[in-house]
């Protein structure tokens, strides 16, 4: 567990990477060693990704993960990085505000410097949680640290909604409220727009972040001029993982060989270095 000083003074450093000269860039980890890869390539924070650490357990996305499991995997990350570290806890990995706080002091007691922390669905059924949930949980949560980085997620576009206009609206009014009830940052998955990436950052006084997690994501100055401030790859980095160990796989037995395995394959000695370094 790192020293409060340690902790006090990484979520400072959280808190300015969103206000830099270019928005904070978050390639996501599922793992320690995910973790310090993406931290030797450059990363100034990192970010974890539900999804791919519910997938690395042998769990599908949806806080179907065992809460114990997702801190022991969270803690392991925690422990070898060496900039902040934000956790995805969906929408609390608790059915009650207080136990949503018993989860995030245990990831502050680890080192977390924030979370993202979502409204989502209702549970059983295909309806966005009502927004009071969630600023419930952000109230109880600014009250139990001040500097906390809380990330704020509405999931208006994952719903279905015939009505474009209505569900910007209704993401504008969210947003406005977690932003009331003490969130730090916005942020909307989906939202692809971006006239409404644009309207969203002009008419919040929080950073935006905006998800960039598949091909089509525009480059990172593209969604800066649109006024993001954070740009989240979340599970893309693990799915073009996977589909890389896939063509591994499917080269091995179909065709008796090991070309994809060996581009730009790290040498074991290189990965050990990773960990030895920490020591």
């Amino acid at each position: 567990m790192p020293s409060t000083e340690t902790r006090q003074r990484q979520t400072e450093t959280f808190h300015r990477l969103h206000t830099g000269p270019a928005p904070l860039v978050l390639v996501n980890a599922w793992d320690a060693v995910s973790a310090r890869i993406v931290e030797r390539a450059g990363a100034t924070a990192i970010a974890t990704t539900s999804a791919g650490i519910a997938w690395a357990l042998g769990y599908a996305d949806g806080e179907r993960m065992p809460v114990d499991e997702m801190l022991a995997a969270t803690a392991r990350i925690c422990r070898v990085s060496r900039v902040p570290v934000t956790v995805d806890i969906e929408r609390g990995f608790g059915d009650s505000t207080g136990a949503v706080c018993d989860v995030v002091r245990a990831l502050i007691d680890m080192g977390a410097v924030g979370i993202n922390i979502e409204d989502g669905t209702l549970p059983g059924t295909r309806d966005l949680a009502p927004p009071e949930i969630l600023c419930e949980r952000i109230e109880a949560l600014r009250r139990l640290d001040a500097r906390f980085f809380i990330n704020a997620r509405t999931d208006t576009y994952f719903v279905a909604n015939d009505d474009p206009a209505a569900r910007y609206e209704d993401t504008l009014r969210r947003a406005r409220l977690y932003a009331a009830a003490g969130a730090d940052g916005i942020f909307v998955p989906g939202m692809a727009s971006l006239a409404e990436i644009a309207g969203l950052a002009a008419a919040v006084p929080l950073p935006v972040n905006v998800y960039a997690g598949t091909t089509q994501a525009p480059p990172v100055q593209v969604l800066a001029d649109a006024g993001a401030r954070r740009i989240s790859l979340g599970c893309g980095p693990l799915q073009s993982a996977l589909g890389l160990l896939g063509r591994i796989a499917g080269e091995a037995f179909d065709a008796g060989q090991f070309r994809a395995m060996g581009e730009g394959m790290l040498a074991a000695g290189e990965v050990n270095a990773l960990f030895s370094a920490l020591s």
